[in-house]
């Protein structure tokens, strides 16, 4: 199979260049599924419905949130609403929406996303390594499902890189977000799970992390509180991994980074 995660998407001009590219994507390096972050889709904070049902019919598969989902306060009653929606797996039992789910791609195979938040420097969710055990003892590569896409949205690389040898042979992709800046460590584990500690972001690079800078810098350097911070407006750089699997195992045959439009260097994996 050939799937694409893309990474953070950041306000209007992220949107704007995902729904541009995806229809593009999916035709040109024949996917059978798409997944993407949305969790800073609605100016920066969070996603909406209105959003959401645009990503979709842009061709995005399932959406993975992160820290900021609740954000939007109407996500709260809408995420159960829609099964293509997945946030962390670790938040505590009874929160809204689910951790993982199944996508059934064109081809009738099976792909399972689940979603992990990491614990250093962020907010004290459950064990994310408890939460992965949990959903890998209820699906196997290979035999109940034909693809396993995680995605760590953590903060530190080191928590990024320990949950990615965690799953070493037990998923087809780990890939981490949160931190919007593409990591070059792109590879194949020993047990065959295809890994970059964070696939960087879909929104425009002339930025603190996707953030107009001028607000950015000011807070950092004043350290008092001031305007709100909102994206940045330029042309966005959409980014992310393309994954090629092995159809019996489910692990990874080839891992790509991809890099489409805006402002850093272009880098698309040849068919």
């Amino acid at each position: 199979m050939r799937l694409l995660y893309l990474g953070d998407v950041v306000g209007r001009s992220g949107r704007d260049a995902v729904q541009e590219y995806v229809p593009k994507l999916r035709q040109d390096l024949k996917l059978d599924a798409v997944i993407v972050n949305g969790e800073n889709a609605a100016h920066g904070f969070g996603l909406n419905v209105r959003i959401t049902q645009d990503l979709l019919e842009a061709g995005v598969d399932v959406i993975t949130l992160g820290n900021h989902a609740w954000d939007q306060r109407e996500m709260l009653s809408y995420i159960d609403k829609q099964p293509r929606l997945v946030r962390p797996a670790n938040y505590p039992q009874g929160t809204p929406g689910r951790g993982a789910c199944i996508h059934t791609t064109g081809r009738g195979k099976k792909v399972l996303v689940v979603q992990v938040m990491g614990r250093l420097f962020m907010d004290p969710l459950d064990d994310p390594f408890a939460a992965l055990q949990q959903e890998f003892a209820r699906f196997r590569l290979g035999a109940t499902v034909d693809a396993i896409v995680v995605d760590v949205h953590a903060e530190a690389t080191s928590e990024k890189g320990a949950l990615g040898h965690f799953c070493d042979g037990r998923a087809s992709l780990v890939v981490g977000s949160h931190t919007h800046i593409p990591t070059a460590d792109h590879a194949i584990l020993p047990g065959g799970t295809a890994f970059q500690t964070d696939a960087g972001m879909c929104g425009d690079y002339d930025s603190v992390i996707g953030m107009k800078k001028d607000g950015a810098v000011s807070k950092l350097v004043r350290k008092i509180p001031g305007e709100r911070l909102a994206p940045a407006e330029g042309p966005a750089t959409v980014c992310g991994v393309f994954v090629e699997t092995d159809d019996r195992s489910g692990l990874a045959r080839r891992v790509e980074p991809l890099r489409l439009g805006g402002r850093l260097s272009q880098m698309v994996p040849e068919v």
